[in-house]
């Protein structure tokens, strides 16, 4: 990691790859409100429903994922760039092997209402 003026350098090769699961694993660099994650997936890998407060950008470099989205199933391939609004449950499954840039962050919706919950992205016997 550098430093270039007032902003910071990381290249990829200098991130650690993080297992999520033994078909998914992720290399993710952070800043004060938006975080850029290269996700791995392997053909079968599956993403468990849940949802994040922000809105998430999906983009496939390689490979296909089918996304469960308001109940609709949506199918991004090559190229392609999937928007997953804030607080809307989606669940990925890989159709091939998928090498995916996730972009998460940007204004907050409105707060979640009393007593909600969060779902966790990992399956509860991996958590």
């Amino acid at each position: 990691m550098t430093s270039e003026g007032d902003g910071v350098v990381t290249a990829w090769e200098d991130v650690a790859l993080e297992k999520i699961t033994a078909l998914i694993s992720r290399k993710a660099v952070a800043g004060a409100g938006q975080r850029l994650a290269q996700v791995y997936l392997k053909r079968g890998a599956l993403v468990p429903l849940h949802a994040h407060d922000v809105e998430e950008l999906i983009y496939v470099l390689d490979g296909m994922l089918k996304l469960r989205l308001a109940g609709d199933d949506v199918v991004v391939r090559d190229g392609e760039v999937v928007r997953v609004p804030g607080r809307a449950r989606h669940q990925i499954e890989a159709l091939a092997d998928t090498f995916a840039l996730a972009i998460r962050g940007g204004p907050r919706v409105a707060p979640r209402p009393e007593g909600a919950n969060r779902k966790p992205m990992r399956p509860p016997d991996e958590a």
